[in-house]
């Protein structure tokens, strides 16, 4: 087994070939089969995998290390590799009848994605039957299984209405090619259709359970990964990969800022105090929202090595900060852009894609802070607050 420093090593070891691809993986509008590969090769889908099926079953931070080091060369790379290794993760979560049904036969097999709560449920005997389209499932073209989000209906009176993931095989649903954007490009986040689909009842994981730490996965699956509820892992793999992004958009700016004189004032980059500010700014930032996710994480597994619950006002804390993640991000490479004069605005420039990657990644629901300002600051005036994807 592969320890944490070899395998972010494995991660920067693949940089500069993941820059190579980079320019054609977004014109392809998907990452190449090479690069999945090379992910399953360096061993970087074990990361979060069950030990029962092969996988390292490590602490998160070395997960997030590894998403960093891959986004910092190509945050295409970096945001899908995030979103498929989670689910080895979430996979871990389900009754191991769902853990069998896709990893018996080859414990490499990975699954896609898409949460929109918007699927249509039909209760029947033995489970549900599931319809409908969702949008935006990121590398979805290199999963065999797939994750989709219903809110299933009232199975009785005075029931709740519920959350729940539905996992499928690639048989029961199809990919739409929907994904033609300014950013993010080479992540193939297409829509997915399902036409009444039977989904047995194993196949399925409550929001509830991951809220509550309460998983059928956990009958077998007993380590302190496990016990992590989801939200705080899924959060973190949607953010994460911006905090790549911006070391790599700082690293290009530096390069070019290094030797840049304006044509217009003959003044250079480097020597400019406001520059040398925003520089500063982005650096310290990006230092500082670093040690913030590993800090909750490491208080988090220490936690539950402990055997002890994780505050409800933490969880609602560190998802705000999560949240908090690609905005910050964004931001600073909007500011250090600017300083780079007219030929910033030509494709050539190396900040480019960075930057464009950068506010894409900012508009995903779970990198918009605006849904849990509330929470965070109920629990700062003494409130009940009743918040739970956490």
């Amino acid at each position: 087994m592969a320890t944490a420093t070899e395998l972010v090593a494995r991660a920067r070891a693949l940089q500069p070939v993941l820059r190579e691809r980079a320019a054609a993986a977004d014109q392809a509008r998907s990452l190449p089969a090479e690069t999945i590969r090379d992910f399953q090769d360096a061993g970087f889908f074990k990361i979060l995998q069950p030990e029962r099926w092969g996988g390292y079953e490590m602490d998160p931070q070395v997960f997030f290390d590894v998403q960093m080091a891959l986004a910092e060369a190509c945050m295409s790379s970096g945001w899908v590799y995030g979103i498929l290794a989670v689910h080895n993760f979430q996979l871990g979560l389900f009754d191991l009848k769902a853990q069998e049904d896709v990893w018996s036969g080859d414990p490499t097999t990975l699954i896609a994605s898409t949460y929109q709560p918007v699927g249509k449920i039909t209760r029947v005997d033995g489970g549900f039957r599931l319809s409908g389209r969702w949008s935006f499932s990121s590398g979805c073209e290199h999963g065999a299984w797939m994750f989709l989000g219903a809110i299933v209906p009232p199975g009785g009176e005075g029931d709740p209405p519920h959350m729940r993931t539905f996992l499928l095989p690639k048989g029961d649903y199809t990919i739409v090619d929907t994904w033609h954007t300014f950013g993010l490009k080479a992540t193939g986040s297409h829509d997915i259709v399902v036409d009444d689909a039977f989904i047995p009842e194993h196949r399925t994981h409550k929001a509830s359970d991951g809220f509550l730490c309460t998983n059928p996965g956990q009958a077998v699956n007993r380590g302190p990964l496990f016990q992590i509820p989801w939200a705080q892992v899924f959060v973190r793999s949607i953010s994460t990969a911006s905090l790549g992004g911006a070391r790599g958009a700082v690293a290009a700016y530096a390069e070019l800022a290094r030797s840049r004189v304006s044509t217009n004032t003959g003044k250079t980059a480097k020597a400019d105090p406001v520059a040398q500010a925003a520089l500063a700014k982005a650096v310290g930032d990006i230092d500082e929202m670093d040690a913030v996710l590993h800090r909750n994480f490491d208080r988090i597994m220490a936690l539950l090595r402990a055997g002890e619950p994780i505050p409800m006002e933490d969880r609602i804390r560190y998802r705000y900060q999560s949240t908090t993640v690609a905005r910050r991000c964004a931001d600073h490479v909007n500011g250090l852009i600017r300083f780079l004069g007219g030929r910033a605005a030509f494709n050539s420039n190396p900040l480019v894609r960075y930057w464009l990657d950068l506010n894409a990644a900012q508009l995903h629901v779970a990198n918009d802070p605006s849904g849990i300002y509330g929470s965070l600051s109920g629990t700062v005036l003494g409130e009940d607050v009743q918040e739970v994807f956490v």
